[in-house]
């Protein structure tokens, strides 16, 4: 049983690597396990089974931890950080990053963006809702 779950492991691990090359990418389920010689059904399920997410979810999460990143340190537009994260519009950018963040990317921007001499990297760091459990 031990071999199976280091298996398991490790197929989750080539998938993050996989979305983590590909975040700003579009590719569907059955592409990804493709590249990772697997069936699609078999990845989402051991994916979810390890992580608790979807690598949907686990993919939309690399692209607004990115995203985040950009709203805090560059003063970029919205649009622009969204198309440059992956997102084909912005009003979907703003829907999956409310979603993913718990707030807009306005409001992150207002909360987190560096400001001269307050050392506010630390404050950059995003969190999940889902990370809580």
């Amino acid at each position: 049983m031990r071999a199976k779950e280091n298996s398991a492991i490790d197929l989750v691990k080539a998938a993050e690597a996989y979305m983590e090359a590909h975040s700003t990418e579009r590719f569907s389920l059955n592409e990804m396990a493709g590249a990772l010689y697997v069936n699609g059904s078999y990845l989402l399920r051991t994916f979810r089974r390890q992580t608790g997410m979807t690598p949907l979810h686990y993919h939309h999460q690399l692209r607004c931890a990115k995203a985040g990143e950009m709203l805090a340190h560059t003063e970029q537009s919205i649009s622009e950080i969204g198309e440059a994260v992956g997102f084909v519009s912005s009003s979907h950018f703003s829907h999956i990053f409310k979603s993913t963040v718990g707030c807009t990317p306005s409001e992150y921007r207002r909360t987190h963006c560096d400001t001269p001499g307050e050392g506010s990297s630390d404050r950059t760091q995003l969190f999940f809702p889902s990370d809580a459990d």
